[in-house]
């Protein structure tokens, strides 16, 4: 059973870091880009960085650049999203999903962990 579970979410001041893990288990994830979505209360989701896992090629959404880092551990099968200098607007649930690097849809996701922060 594949499975992506994510951990590290809590309760943050602004200006302050936090990292989340994202643990995949159940298939090789070689063939995939694994990457990060937040969705705030009321928003839609959306995209918040990716990686390919075999390559470790990168691609960030344009409000993360420059404060938040995604990367990979290829022992531990777990992908990381290092947050710095987090903003209010941060704040909402955080899913990791897998994605076919030659397809568009998702085809795995986590169930989600909170990041709040506090101004």
């Amino acid at each position: 059973q594949v499975q992506l579970v994510e951990s590290g979410g809590g309760l943050v001041q602004a200006g302050n870091s936090l990292k989340l893990s994202c643990a995949a288990s159940g298939r090789t994830f070689s063939t995939y880009r694994i990457s990060w979505f937040r969705q705030a209360p009321g928003k839609e989701r959306e995209f918040v960085a990716g990686i390919r896992w075999r390559s470790g090629i990168t691609d960030y959404a344009d409000s993360v650049k420059g404060r938040f880092t995604i990367s990979r551990d290829n022992a531990k099968n777990t992908v990381y999203l290092q947050m710095n200098s987090l903003k209010s607007e941060d704040t909402g649930v955080y899913f990791c999903a897998g994605q076919l690097v030659t397809r568009q849809d998702y085809d795995y996701w986590g169930q989600g962990t909170q990041v709040t922060v506090s101004s």
